[in-house]
């Protein structure tokens, strides 16, 4: 089945080319740089808590209104891993008992640009892959 938009744009090319080149070296790939920040930013925990944050810091609990799905423990997690990549600075307050506050970093805000772009594609494309899905769940075996 061949489709006239889906030939390889510069873009396409470019990252066939890195992934060959990451994938032609002698590293394990849990050891990939790449992979493992993918692997952070790609998980609809971190998305949601990053999104959480966007408009402002928030304390823990302020967080976990903004993504009542999620438990006290993957939240932690969360942004433990968040703070740890950099991406959320964790301020503590010495008042009692102490509170805690989160807040996107510099390096944090520059996420939204390509999820800008990636939740536009979702927009664009759903229909199309609600299509697919369909087609595939009906198809026989």
């Amino acid at each position: 089945m061949e489709h006239a938009d889906t030939a390889l744009t510069p873009h396409h090319l470019q990252l066939a080319r890195m992934f060959a080149e990451r994938s032609g070296t002698t590293r394990e790939p849990s050891t990939c740089a790449v992979r493992e920040i993918l692997d952070r930013v790609g998980d609809k925990w971190t998305m949601l808590v990053l999104i959480a944050l966007a408009e402002r810091p928030r304390r823990f609990s302020d967080v976990n209104r903004a993504v009542p799905d999620i438990s006290k423990r993957m939240l932690s997690q969360t942004l433990r891993a968040l703070e740890r990549d950099g991406l959320v600075l964790r301020t503590v307050f010495p008042t009692n008992p102490p509170s805690v506050e989160y807040e996107l970093t510099e390096l944090g805000r520059t996420i939204f640009e390509p999820l800008t772009m990636l939740v536009r594609w979702v927009e664009r494309s759903q229909g199309a892959i609600g299509t697919a899905r369909d087609r595939y769940d009906t198809s026989p075996e």
